[in-house]
């Protein structure tokens, strides 16, 4: 029998990668587009492993993306994620991935759906679907094409490549209601640590701080020194979910795990300190205004994500939330923050408008690459 052929872009957008689609290629949404991309990316897959499919057994490579013309007037594409789970039948399209943002646009452009400068930046604007919010990519262009090959450092990735900036533009929550509780710290008992304080913020996506000594760590500590203990793991889905119930994401904790794998994030806070990260990089505690770990998708990231990185500068600059308190004030510039594979800056443009905290904005740099361009093969039953 003949496998479907369907066209595709396998992409690296930041720190993550996916595969990129037209909407026009792929189902409808409903339960026919999710088993369509669990199929694509090899889940469910209780070895956990992927290996019929084009994920690769991470929560930064299990992920998809649709694209097409936007019919609105202040946008030029919309950009609907998906995180598949990686053992569960499960596609997550409660948020956006911050990281494959900075994809957007350079696959827009080679696709056609965007007209672009022959040289200079092409501006591409985006609507996040997730999310329903605005993101502005300027994709550097040279001789007509994409530029992807530059001399720009990301930590985490282990080849430069050209820079894109990214501005997410008002990326909080619904609204304007950037704190769901009103609260810049909840008191919050969940089985195992009673009265435990969070800072539950809603920008880039919906994120959890807690502090790592909470949950007898330091924050220095390595992917492996976390993902290989079970136990810890299952703490922290304990507090995540019951953390998305208290945001109001989820009527109750098994819900939250089951049907949100993906968002909200989980972010491990802790004061500066000097510490190698993964690939070997020296990170010293005069570099960094805050140490940060994100949680996704049941594990520690190997980098930070993209609206991880977002959720951290708006904590940053709220006065009186968990990050605050260890970054202090910053003033105007960017928040540099230590993760697992090096360091970060992010800016976030914040203001009070009668009594209540608003986000204009907040930018980081990252890059993007296509890794290959063709067809996914599906065979005819999925």
């Amino acid at each position: 029998m003949t496998q479907q052929r369907i066209p595709a872009v396998y992409m690296r957008g930041g720190t993550s990668k996916g595969v990129f689609f037209l909407d026009k290629d792929v189902p409808p949404a409903g339960p026919q587009r999710d088993a369509f991309m669990l199929r694509v990316i090899g889940s469910p897959d209780p070895y956990g492993k992927q290996i019929d499919g084009m994920g690769a057994a991470t929560s930064s490579t299990s992920k998809v993306v649709i694209i097409g013309k936007s019919a609105r007037d202040d946008a030029d594409v919309d950009y609907l994620f998906g995180a598949p789970s990686i053992e569960n039948p499960v596609v997550d399209w409660s948020g956006n991935c911050g990281n494959l943002s900075s994809a957007v646009g350079p696959f827009a452009i080679a696709q056609g759906l965007v007209d672009a400068p022959r040289d200079g930046i092409a501006t591409v604007r985006i609507w996040q679907v997730n999310i329903q919010k605005h993101i502005i990519a300027h994709v550097p262009m040279r001789d007509g094409e994409v530029v992807e090959e530059g001399d720009f450092v990301l930590d985490g990735v282990a080849f430069p490549a050209a820079e894109v900036v990214v501005e997410f533009m008002h990326p909080g929550g619904s609204g304007g209601n950037i704190l769901p509780t009103g609260n810049t710290i909840d008191e919050l008992d969940i089985p195992g640590f009673p009265a435990l304080p969070a800072t539950l913020l809603n920008a880039g996506n919906p994120t959890i701080f807690v502090e790592a000594d909470r949950v007898g760590l330091v924050g220095t500590e390595t992917q492996e020194q976390v993902n290989g203990n079970t136990e810890l793991l299952a703490q922290l889905e304990t507090i995540r979910a019951h953390c998305t119930v208290a945001m109001g994401l989820a009527a109750t904790p098994e819900e939250a795990t089951s049907l949100r794998p993906h968002t909200p994030k989980l972010c491990l806070v802790a004061k500066p300190a000097s510490y190698v990260a993964a690939g070997g990089k020296q990170v010293e505690a005069a570099e960094i205004d805050v140490i940060a770990r994100i949680v996704s998708m049941g594990k520690l990231h190997h980098a930070i994500t993209g609206t991880g990185a977002v959720a951290v500068a708006v904590a940053a600059a709220l006065e009186g939330t968990l990050v605050n308190r260890i970054a202090g004030d910053i003033g105007n510039r960017q928040v540099q923050m230590g993760h697992t594979a090096g360091t970060v800056a992010v800016g976030a443009q914040t203001q009070q408008i009668n009594g209540a905290w608003v986000v204009e904005k907040a930018v980081m740099s990252r890059s993007a690459r296509r890794l290959m361009e063709g067809w996914v093969l599906l065979p005819e039953q999925y």
